[in-house]
């Protein structure tokens, strides 16, 4: 097989699908990707999470850690916790964009699709 370089010249399509795969596998759960929003919208503590969630503690730390491991986010103590946020605007855009797709999908079920 072939491998192609993109018209930047970097890396090839395959080896960025390869380094996308692990990332995007990260935030194809349900509760990291609520996780995500939340994060999108403001740097949070582990508690903070747990509140607007209804997630325990132990739960909300279980789905943080594949989303740092991937870089997707960040953590800065704070005392006796960390704040929880969003790595970049390189995430936190198209992840906001993309949830944008679920009030579209709804207005073309009811009929307001153009």
């Amino acid at each position: 097989m072939a491998v192609t370089t993109d018209i930047h010249g970097d890396i090839s399509i395959s080896q960025k699908a390869s380094l996308l795969a692990p990332q995007l596998k990260a935030l194809a759960d349900e509760t990291r990707l609520t996780l995500v929003l939340l994060l999108a919208e403001r740097p949070r503590s582990v508690r903070e999470l747990t509140d607007a969630t209804g997630l325990s503690q132990t739960l909300v730390s279980h789905h943080l850690t594949p989303l740092r491991e991937q870089n997707l986010i960040t953590a800065t103590p704070r005392g006796r916790s960390n704040i929880y946020s969003i790595c970049c605007d390189e995430i936190a855009v198209p992840v906001q964009m993309l949830a944008g797709l679920t009030e579209a999908a709804a207005s073309c079920e009811e009929g307001d699709c153009e």
